[in-house]
């Protein structure tokens, strides 16, 4: 009988402590899979985590970020963003620590695809730390994304 009783107490507490973390930070869930140094992909939810939660403010952009981020809007069957994926791969290495890099395929996430209004890929978005956003449409090279994230995301504002 002990030995039941000490078991259901063991199972108690093993129950009781992983569900203790059940509802914990949003963030760091969403977050808990991403590896630094490489573009991520991400669902919509992970997007209203990681970056801008257009349901809770639609008409206010709060980055929810605290590192400038770049956003790779693809599909896997476009030629162009193939070739766009291996030079984000090797930005996110050297952007390392500096600018966040994730990428989201606009078959599967419908939604984010329309709230940005994306009609031609590869579609990338610059995400500074504390301005708006800015778009560029169409394939780039290496040194001209460079450009772009030093100019748009690491650039300092007159608010620094």
């Amino acid at each position: 009988m002990k030995k039941y009783s000490f078991l259901a107490v063991v199972l108690f507490m093993v129950a009781f402590v992983s569900c203790s973390s059940v509802g914990g930070d949003k963030k760091e869930t969403a977050a808990s899979g991403l590896k630094e140094g490489a573009v991520n992909q991400i669902s919509t939810e992970m997007f209203r985590t990681l970056v801008y939660d257009n349901q809770k403010t639609p008409t206010e952009w709060i980055y929810a970020g605290t590192q400038p981020c770049i956003i790779d809007f693809y599909a896997d069957w476009c030629r162009p963003c193939k070739m766009v994926a291996p030079i984000m791969e090797e930005l996110a290495m050297q952007y390392k620590g500096k600018v966040v890099f994730y990428k989201v395929n606009i078959d599967q996430e419908k939604e984010l695809a329309q709230m940005f209004n994306i009609q031609s890929i590869p579609a990338i978005l610059y995400v500074p730390a504390n301005r708006k956003p800015q778009m560029a449409v169409g394939m780039s090279s290496k040194e001209e994304y460079i450009q772009q994230i030093q100019s748009l995301l690491l650039k300092p504002t007159a608010q620094n």
